[in-house]
């Protein structure tokens, strides 16, 4: 193997940090944890000093207001100097990573940190017991971060607000129907199916010292809606979601190789990026040509295996985005992972915790845990992959580590235009009467009643409508029989019927 050159960027250390505290006043704030998590990166990395030697602060943006909580991180841990960067909500949570790696190889910076931290669980805690808990207020000449990145992207398009369709919850479990109709698989089975993947998820979380909850789950208990796990959008129930109710934060310490040898780190510890890829082309739910598959997907993998001279079959473990069970699904999907390998290592954002917007940054940081234990039993590479997603699957990143140098080193390509030029949207509009061949759909449900149900349908002209029904007879239909394929009739554009749900049902 050739020398690896200076500038690589190499992963010396990660740090967790989490306060299960039932008592919101003994909770730290959201950036004050961040702070406990760099601090815990820097001991990980076997000096704790380093924090004051940090050239680089990003941030993922939460649901906290800090105008420039880099900078408050870099005053605590006592690099004042820091450049501090903030990525805004829609920014792909890697992208903070991929630029820090593209800094150091420019020899821009030699060592920097990207982190994330939330205090959702603090703040319901407050609103339970009536605690008054403060943040930190900056001052109001607070400058701005050194560099900021925002998105403009679009969430969804006018037929699906028409709709009325808004929740992530409901537009995955669009997805999820798209899936299973793909698969071929029976509303039952499929609802089978899904919950043992998760319950396989539960029990990854219990061996995770950083999840959230550690306590395997049952599939029956997953799959089938009781008590507190309540149905929300068919066919997830409560415990397919993503728990944002956490108190959890994530750091990533990054150094060149040649600063990471100045320092004396234990190389034995190190784990390298090797590749990574990603598609900034956004296209909205209803416009996309197949909601099961996505060519971002597809193309950002196979450029990701490309660059880093392997296939799927090298791939010894993977945390896939896992806001809900469809996004996890469609990315094995697309990245051609078979279920040889867990496709989680932190155990899910259901189990392990899904804070507001750094879960994938928990994925790289567990990862970087399991292929260090990997090298200590092994010699042969061990490659990891981390995927991550924006929106409803508007944009996608894969990036893929070893515990071994690459043989090229570290290496990165945008494939935004290449995915652009082949991911046309399909057009949508929202006048429309007649019939529509029904793409995904999903009910949704309040407590145990059904309140409402959406069809992302195909015209006979090959357009997209988004329609909805209030009529429970006809969506408890839509929960006992596969419906993808078949045809319903929409009216005005936004409303969509059945013919006689008792005549369907027993077809």
């Amino acid at each position: 193997m050739k020398e690896i050159a200076p500038n690589t960027p190499v992963i010396v250390g990660v740090g967790f940090y989490q306060n299960p505290t039932d008592d919101p006043a003994a909770c730290p704030e959201p950036y004050e944890m961040m702070v406990e998590a760099v601090r815990d990166a820097a001991k990980d990395a076997g000096r704790p000093d380093l924090v004051t030697a940090i050239e680089s602060i990003s941030v993922e943006q939460g649901m906290w207001q800090y105008r420039n909580p880099g900078k408050l991180i870099a005053e605590a841990i006592g690099c004042p100097g820091a450049r501090s960067v903030l990525a805004d909500l829609g920014v792909l949570q890697l992208t903070p990573l991929f630029d820090l790696f593209a800094a150091i190889q420019a020899g821009e910076v030699s060592m920097g940190v990207v982190t994330g931290g939330e205090a959702k669980y603090r703040d319901l805690r407050a609103k339970i017991t009536g605690t008054e808990v403060s943040n930190y207020q900056e001052p109001e000449d607070t400058p701005p971060p050194d560099v900021y990145h925002p998105t403009p992207d679009p969430f969804a398009t006018q037929a699906e607000s028409n709709a009325g369709i808004m929740m992530p919850v409901e537009l995955f479990a669009v997805i999820e129907s798209a899936l299973r109709a793909e698969q071929g698989l029976d509303i039952e089975s499929h609802r089978d199916q899904v919950a043992e993947l998760y319950s396989e998820f539960s029990e990854i979380a219990a061996a995770n010292p950083h999840a959230w909850n550690r306590e395997p789950v049952a599939a029956s208990d997953i799959r089938n809606p009781a008590g507190k796990n309540t149905m929300l959008a068919f066919p997830y129930t409560k415990k397919h979601n993503s728990q944002w109710n956490v108190n959890q934060s994530v750091a990533i310490l990054v150094c060149s190789v040649e600063r990471a040898r100045a320092l004396g780190l234990n190389e034995s510890q190190w784990i390298y990026p090797v590749s990574a890829a990603q598609s900034r082309h956004v296209v909205c739910l209803a416009e996309q040509r197949a909601l099961h598959t996505h060519p971002g997907t597809v193309v950002a993998g196979q450029r990701a295996y490309e660059l880093a001279g392997i296939s799927a079959d090298n791939i010894v473990a993977a945390d896939l985005y896992s806001c809900f069970p469809s996004a996890v699904q469609s990315f094995a999907r697309d990245l051609k992972l078979k279920r040889n390998i867990p496709w989680t290592v932190t155990g899910s954002m259901a189990f392990a915790g899904g804070p507001y917007n750094h879960g994938a940054l928990d994925g790289v940081a567990r990862m970087v845990e399991v292929l260090r234990e990997k090298a200590e039993r092994d010699a042969a590479p061990g490659y990891g992959l981390t995927s991550n997603l924006s929106g409803i699957f508007g944009k996608q990143a894969v990036a893929i580590f070893a515990n071994k140098p690459g043989p090229e080193g570290y290496r990165y390509e945008d494939v935004t235009d290449s995915v652009a030029a082949i991911d046309k949207p399909v057009p949508s509009i929202t006048e429309y009467d007649g019939p529509a061949r029904v793409l995904g759909y999903t009910v949704v449900f309040h407590k145990d009643t059904i309140t409402h149900g959406f069809v992302y349908g195909e015209t006979p002209d090959g357009k997209r409508v988004v329609a909805r029904s209030d009529n429970q007879e006809a969506l408890k239909v839509m929960t006992q029989k596969e419906w993808v394929g078949e045809t319903v009739t929409i009216s005005d554009g936004k409303l969509f019927s059945i013919e006689s749900a008792a005549s369907v049902v027993n077809q």
